[in-house]
């Protein structure tokens, strides 16, 4: 039996590295060039995410519901997050969050303007957006929106989607962020 021992132990090995390897994340669509308003009232072109892993959600401020706990989320990926990682914020409710409203949100959940961006804007932009290129949903009367977040690539792809009740959420996409880091520009 000790025989077979130094070949179990060498097939093993090479599977368990096998294991190891990680797949790469997958290609779940683009995210075409946008113009919207950020928070202070400038012109954001989504050209100046180029080159950095973002994180996306789709909030409004007078949300009673879930956007506080999502903010709050982003929040604690902004805090852990390379200072790399770019988070944006759209609003759900283009209507009434102005850029004076989405800055005093920011500043209650402790945005760092220089990483964290809300946006507003035309409500058909803002829908395509939310239902043609990231898949979400579509803006609507009731404010029923997506509590997901979105992890998208240094080249504008997404590539993955975070429930706001995973309650590993933080350490899922830290991880996947710091693996899209790493993937060349």
């Amino acid at each position: 039996m000790r025989r077979y021992s130094f070949p179990l132990l060498l097939i093993s090995t090479f599977l368990l590295g096998a294991c190891a390897s990680r797949i790469p994340l997958p290609m779940l669509g683009e995210i075409p060039q946008f113009q919207l308003t950020d928070q202070r009232g400038q012109t954001f072109q989504s050209a100046s995410l180029g080159h950095h892993v973002w994180i996306a959600d789709f909030i409004y401020t007078n949300c009673e519901g879930p956007c506080p706990r999502m903010s709050s989320r982003m929040r604690a990926m902004q805090n852990k997050l390379a200072p790399e990682v770019r988070f944006v914020s759209f609003t759900v409710d283009p209507a009434r969050d102005t850029p004076g409203q989405l800055s005093e949100y920011g500043k209650k959940f402790g945005a760092d303007n220089s990483r964290w961006t809300f946006l507003t804007g035309d409500t058909a932009t803002l829908n395509s957006l939310d239902r043609d290129a990231f898949k979400l949903g579509t803006l609507g009367a009731e404010m029923d929106h997506s509590t997901r977040f979105v992890l998208i690539d240094k080249k504008g792809r997404v590539r993955g989607y975070y429930g706001l009740t995973d309650d590993a959420l933080l350490n899922h996409i830290a991880d996947d962020a710091e693996r899209l880091e790493k993937e060349p520009a």
